[in-house]
């Protein structure tokens, strides 16, 4: 008996000498708009899932939990959320000023305006409606440090406006990093990414019901700024997938017969008084 215990001892103590796993550099997370309210992300598979609400609006939190500027290529669906092209850790982004929170509510249309990101059906999505449907439901992140950051550097905050959905109005201006490629293009998908959506119905899969649509313009101010990456490959990659609540239940990582408690149920007692019908009334 006391053989088997003296190597788990030693096991248990190595462990305790190991380090604690580091926190991101930048923390990605999903608000729901239309209820205010944060999406869990729910562990499946080696992956992190996300319940939305089709028509619901949402936003990418993004928060910096470093002492140094950071530049965030953020991908909605595999496109490009500033430039529209076809997701590359290469292209442009956004520059997190230190220790900065901010919230990407939609497609970046100019330095004033996005479209909103909204839950919508694949086929409405912005990704399929511009022939590349095959990584409809991801949503991603590669980070980049800054070339000769130090931590005698300024952390002051950015001299732009911060965008009117950042709740905290004193929280640093966000800017969009000019020094890569911007251009807009748009290559045809081959036929085996427009075939891939479709995959997802094997291997015990349902098949992708949302994607991320192009919604109503709103007012989101971005600035410019100059960015040199400290390298060529980003040093934090994170994803996050989302479906509606009715794939996610198919798939095992919701029970069947899950009811969102925040979505509104009729209620049998919704006003005071009788109002007359529209139209001519006698």
């Amino acid at each position: 008996m006391r053989r088997s215990i003296v190597p788990l001892l030693l096991l248990a103590l190595w462990a305790t000498a190991l380090p604690a796993a580091a926190d991101p550099l930048v923390r990605v997370a999903i608000v729901d708009r239309d209820r205010d309210r944060w999406l869990p992300a729910l562990p499946f598979d080696g992956e992190s899932w996300i319940a939305g609400a089709p028509g619901h609006r949402y936003g990418v939190r993004l928060t910096n939990t470093s002492g140094e500027r950071m530049l965030v290529v953020l991908s909605i669906d595999g496109v490009n959320a500033v430039t529209g092209q076809t997701a590359h850790p290469a292209q442009t982004g956004y520059v997190l000023a230190p220790w900065q929170s901010a919230e990407i509510n939609g497609w970046r249309k100019s330095h004033a305006d996005v479209a909103a990101f909204v839950f919508t059906a694949v086929d409405d999505s912005y990704a399929a409606r511009t022939g590349r449907p095959g990584n409809v439901g991801t949503i991603g992140v590669a980070v980049f440090r800054e070339r000769g950051w130090s931590d005698e550097a300024p952390v002051a905050a950015p001299s732009a406006p911060a965008p009117p959905v950042v709740r905290n109005s004193d929280r640093p201006g966000l800017y969009a990093d000019r020094d890569a490629d911007a251009s807009a293009a748009r290559p045809e998908s081959s036929a085996a990414e427009r075939g891939a959506a479709d995959h997802a119905t094997g291997h015990g899969q349902a098949r992708q019901q949302i994607g991320t649509g192009h919604g109503a313009r709103e007012w989101s101010p971005a600035g410019q700024t100059s960015f040199v990456r400290a390298s060529r490959h980003p040093v934090q990659v994170s994803q996050l997938r989302y479906d509606a609540p009715d794939a996610l239940a198919a798939r095992g990582i919701l029970p069947h017969g899950w009811r969102d408690p925040g979505a509104r149920r009729p209620q049998p007692f919704p006003g005071a008084f009788v109002p007359d019908p529209p139209g001519r009334w006698r």
